[in-house]
């Protein structure tokens, strides 16, 4: 088991800071120290690094205590390729405690490094949920890509669904109360079985779409994963006894974030886009959530969010960005990689 110790002090005492290794028996304590934030990311949940190693990926989960007090920590991911940059990563981390950030950031580094040494990585990759970069991520630079979409689009669930419906666009409004008079139905379950419902309906769109789509066997890991641990489930809207829009949620601290979906092309007049959405912030009303997270989104009208943007805009909201994605090199080891590189390039 890894321990990293650095001295810190407290307004009362000082005290031992110390990095170590979590282990099984920490799951729920870790899960309910990021849960208490709005800053705390899912992709930092238990669950979701199991899903993760099932995914094929080596996960590394440390937490920073002072004495017995969970203070902050990050999860890693790796995933190796062959003859490529590998990259260490830390999706929706670091998460730490305000009074901790500038002495535990280094013993999480330092761990870090530790572990690219062993594995491979030239980097480390994290994205925390933070709207302005702060002073203890200054050696850090931005990255050429987001593993999280830096701008996203939140819902305020405290108020009425009156008060809601007032903050709706016209338009949307009225689209919503065109799929109630047509009868669009909706449920929200963590039925194995509709994981293939949701899939076909996922796959249409993005074929249609052209965009990106992960395989069955992902969402398969995905759904069955985050199902046995309550923190997400698939949301269905039909009309005439036919599935028209499937979605995937995912509950986390105070958020439900909208994180996949599809809808079929067939009777896109009774708007069954919006009942789903519309319910699924009710649902997430009735667990306790205070945001709704619509997760990918844009104001760039030339972006290629921009079309689902523009439906995702007609429900209100408050749009927000993060500071994305930020990498720290190891140029020890980013420099024996362009070596290996530039040397099979010459073969």
């Amino acid at each position: 088991m890894t321990f990293i110790q650095a001295a810190t002090h407290t307004s009362t005492q000082k005290s031992r800071l110390v990095l170590r290794q979590l282990n099984s028996g920490d799951h729920d304590r870790w899960d309910t120290f990021l849960q208490s934030s709005p800053t705390g990311c899912f992709m930092q949940s238990w669950a979701w690094s199991e899903f993760k190693e099932l995914e094929g990926y080596q996960v590394f989960r440390y937490g920073v205590f002072v004495e017995d007090q969970l203070v902050g920590g990050s999860l890693f991911y790796f995933y190796p390729r062959p003859h490529t940059a590998n990259l260490l990563s830390a999706p929706g981390a670091p998460f730490l405690l305000p009074e901790f950030e500038a002495i535990a950031m280094p013993l999480l580094l330092q761990q870090a490094e530790t572990l690219a040494a062993d594995l491979g990585a030239i980097a480390l990759r994290i994205e925390p949920s933070l709207a302005k970069k702060p002073a203890f991520l200054q050696d850090f630079v931005r990255a050429p890509m987001d593993l999280l979409p830096s701008e996203t689009l939140l819902i305020d669930l405290r108020p009425t669904d009156a008060e809601r419906l007032a903050a709706m666009k016209p338009k949307g409004r009225y689209n919503l109360r065109l799929s109630q008079r047509y009868g669009v139905t909706t449920q929200f379950t963590t039925d194995s079985q509709t994981i293939p419902i949701f899939y076909d309906l996922f796959w249409e769109t993005v074929a249609r779409q052209q965009f990106f789509g992960e395989p069955y066997g992902f969402f398969i890991n995905l759904c069955q994963t985050l199902f046995a641990a309550n923190l997400a489930e698939i949301g269905l809207a039909t009309w005439r006894g036919e599935v028209l829009s499937a979605m995937l949620v995912v509950y986390w601290g105070d958020r439900a974030t909208y994180l996949y979906g599809g809808r079929s092309p067939n009777h896109a007049h009774v708007m069954p886009n919006y009942a789903l959405h519309w319910a699924a912030m009710q649902r997430a009303q009735a667990r306790g959530c205070i945001l709704y997270d619509f997760y990918g989104y844009t104001q760039n009208p030339s972006h290629p969010y921009a079309k689902f943007s523009q439906f995702k805009r007609q429900f209100g909201g408050t749009p927000t960005t993060t500071i994305g994605a930020h990498d720290y090199f190891f140029y020890d080891r980013l420099a024996d990689t362009l070596i290996g590189l530039l040397q099979r390039g010459q073969k």
